[in-house]
């Protein structure tokens, strides 16, 4: 069975989007249930960078609770030097290296990487030494990496609209 980590801006665009918790409530009740199922999760790290925005997404974020957002373990702490030895001889600037070092993408990956996840993210690779990507990252460390959209389809994910609507 396929697990698929969410990056932080697959819950930010759908917010913003596509699944506006005013229109699109079935969204986020489909991962809850993927969640409960074991399929769908994301990391503590990406909750963090939610949860610090005062809106219906950090509010979301804070009612799930950390059900959804695994923490690291015993088997993500190898991971992370494995990452980062790769990040760091990848030929990126030193500025970007040390920035993807501290931000929830190199958590997200070693999560990832550690527990042969799916990441899932609207990041598209990239040629640049500036910004490490995600997807980069992926491809480089032999990482599964979809957009939301594939894994919708994948999982032949339907939102219902309930009665009278």
């Amino acid at each position: 069975m396929t697990t698929y980590l969410l990056d932080a801006n697959v819950f930010i665009q759908a917010k913003n989007l596509h699944y506006g918790f005013d229109f699109c409530p079935a969204f986020w009740e489909w991962l809850g249930v993927q969640n409960t199922a074991g399929k769908v999760a994301s990391i503590e790290k990406v909750a963090d960078e939610i949860a610090s925005g005062e809106d219906d997404l950090s509010n979301w974020v804070q009612a799930l609770g950390r059900a959804f957002f695994r923490p690291a373990d015993d088997a993500v702490l190898p991971a992370l030097g494995t990452v980062s030895t790769w990040a760091s001889g990848q030929g990126y600037d030193p500025a970007a290296v040390a920035t993807f070092l501290q931000v929830a993408d190199y958590w997200l990956v070693s999560h990832a990487l550690a527990h042969r996840c799916t990441v899932v993210t609207h990041e598209v690779p990239a040629d640049s030494a500036k910004k490490i990507k995600i997807p980069n990252a992926c491809i480089g460390l032999k990482v599964e990496w979809i957009t939301p959209y594939e894994m919708l389809r994948r999982e032949k994910a339907k939102f219902v609209l309930g009665k009278g609507n």
